[in-house]
């Protein structure tokens, strides 16, 4: 039996083509001719005419639009907060930032028997760009600086350096997203995935991290710092 497979969940927003350039140049590359080119229903390019001014100029707005953007990423909306403690303004833009210890809502998956709720978690370092997310935790909720020990994260889902396992989750970070924004979202994606696994046996606490949890969620107690393990690193070495 011939089963018709939907596709289209595989992938990302699907785009049509609607026009074209293409650019001619003369063989003694003096003079320059461009010809516009719109599209039909599929995808060949029909009505070719030279590139008019109108055309021309808004393909010049479009991508003026564009930089724009790209420059709004990771500014922020006002006063800078005093939890961010580095901002690398490159391509990918990352940020570092910290968070003191607070009461979250935490999901887990069925197998680990552990129930859904808020629970009190530790001071957290945070290091993420568009891509990718890293957590550490404090042992205070102190501002930290260059010096201050970094502690692996009490968490399933994360490697021994810090980075995080977000399975399927979608990532999506706008590139016009602001600080505050961005940060926002990269801590809700963190707790609003589901808790699964210890990634490649790492044990990220001294004790048994199942059991952990299942009494900080029923007892609502403060976060046991003392059961946090030091990774041997500090903020500095992530500043690298």
């Amino acid at each position: 039996m011939n089963n018709v497979i939907d596709t289209n969940k595989y992938f990302g927003m699907l785009y049509e083509p609607k026009s074209a350039l293409v650019f001619y140049e003369s063989l003694d590359k003096n003079e320059t001719y461009v010809e516009h080119f719109d599209m039909d229903r599929n995808g060949s390019p029909i009505n070719a005419h030279p590139l008019t001014v109108n055309e021309a100029k808004a393909l010049a707005t479009s991508l003026i639009v564009d930089e724009e953007i790209e420059k709004d990423f990771l500014k922020s909306k006002g006063i800078l907060a005093n939890n961010v403690l580095h901002i690398n303004p490159s391509e990918k833009g990352s940020v570092i930032w910290y968070t003191k210890a607070q009461n979250r809502q935490m999901y887990f998956v069925k197998n680990l028997e552990i129930s859904n709720g808020k629970a009190k978690v530790p001071a957290m370092l945070w290091i993420a760009n568009k891509e990718n997310l890293s957590v550490f935790a404090l042992s205070s909720d102190k501002r930290p600086t260059e010096k201050t020990s970094l502690h692996y994260a009490p968490f399933f889902n994360v490697y021994n350096d810090g980075n995080v396992c977000m399975g399927t989750v979608d990532i999506k970070i706008k590139n016009s997203a602001s600080i505050e924004e961005f940060i926002e979202q990269w801590e809700n994606y963190f707790f609003n995935s589901y808790f699964s696994h210890l990634v490649g046996n790492h044990n990220p606490i001294d004790g048994n991290l199942v059991n952990l949890w299942k009494k900080l969620l029923e007892s609502n107690e403060t976060f046991p710092v003392k059961m946090l393990k030091n990774n041997n690193k500090t903020l500095k070495n992530l500043l690298r």
